[in-house]
């Protein structure tokens, strides 16, 4: 599609998702005039500032950039207002005060990792999967006053396959919504857009997709194998299932990065070694767990966690 105006953008997010999408503005035609995202934050042992994602690639773009601690800080919006920019574009950031987002004349748009109004949330990507949905995709959405409920401007579908990850599915949605984001600029520009309100009354009765917290992660060996496989890989790589085993009486918590469920019915509750993978015994089947991460260790495949460990030491059961 042709772009009959080139926008004025300026694009705000943090993590690599975004990052692919800044990308595809930039090379899109349409000019980003300045980037936001969050402050730099102490990590690891050193406690050193590190940079997000999208400020480490923003400025090897020579980008403006901004880092606001207090969203509603009058330098902060005075700059922003400055860029004059047509559009703002919002991608894995913050939730946005009305001053920030009813600012450019051609208003923000959000894109989020699901086909709204299902999979409202922090965690759209990870319960889409942990719920066992055969379908989720990207939604663009123009920003109001309530999170993830605005106009919907788009919209791309993806499939999602049986031991598909969190991971993969990041990715395959990751690449989607550059496209969509793009596409949405493009019809914004030439004015054949149509944003179309989202139905609360189906809202109401569509899953959500709250923040995940460590808790939520642990495996309940007594749910059947296809609830714990969806879940594992609905949680992997990030944040990641965990579980509790124990060996000779001693509880080590394991990581879990890669299932599949068996045809073979549990008909004992013992770890047992597989064909490709150690066999878990759930309330139906065995799972087949073929990469894990024992408590203090690195990730690792089965087999190497074979050659230094025999299953007949650990149990499900203290």
């Amino acid at each position: 599609m042709s772009v009959n105006k080139k926008l004025r953008i300026v694009f705000m997010g943090t993590p690599e998702f975004a990052v692919t999408i800044l990308d595809a503005i930039i090379k899109s035609g349409h000019e980003v005039v300045g980037v936001v995202t969050v402050a730099d934050k102490p990590a690891g042992r050193g406690q050193q500032l590190k940079e997000s994602a999208v400020k480490i690639f923003a400025k090897t773009q020579n980008l403006p950039i901004l880092q606001p601690e207090i969203l509603k800080d009058n330098q902060f919006l005075m700059e922003l207002k400055a860029f004059n920019a047509d559009i703002f574009v919002v991608v894995a950031f913050r939730m946005l005060p009305e001053v920030v987002w009813a600012m450019p004349p051609k208003g923000t748009f959000n894109l989020h990792a699901s086909l709204l109004p299902k999979y409202r949330g922090a965690a759209p990507i990870n319960w889409a999967i942990i719920n066992g949905e055969s379908e989720t995709g990207v939604t663009t959405f123009f920003i109001n006053q309530v999170i993830d409920t605005g106009e919907i401007l788009a919209q791309e579908k993806v499939s999602i396959t049986e031991n598909m990850t969190a991971g993969e599915l990041h990715d395959a949605l990751m690449n989607l919504g550059a496209t969509l984001t793009v596409e949405t600029l493009d019809r914004i520009s030439t004015n054949e857009i149509q944003a179309i309100p989202q139905d609360e009354e189906l809202a109401k009765k569509l899953p959500h997709a709250p923040k995940i917290f460590k808790a939520d992660c642990e495996i309940q060996w007594n749910q059947n194998a296809a609830i714990i496989h969806n879940k594992i890989r609905g949680l992997s790589p990030y944040p990641t299932a965990w579980c509790k085993l124990f060996k000779n009486g001693e509880k080590i918590t394991f990581k879990l990065f890669t299932s599949k469920v068996t045809t073979d019915v549990a008909d004992s509750k013992s770890l047992r070694k597989g064909t490709d993978g150690i066999l878990f015994p759930c309330n139906d089947f065995y799972i087949s767990i073929s990469e894990l991460q024992p408590e203090g260790k690195r990730r690792m495949n089965y087999k190497e966690f074979l050659a230094g460990n025999s299953l007949s030491d650990y149990s499900l059961q203290p």
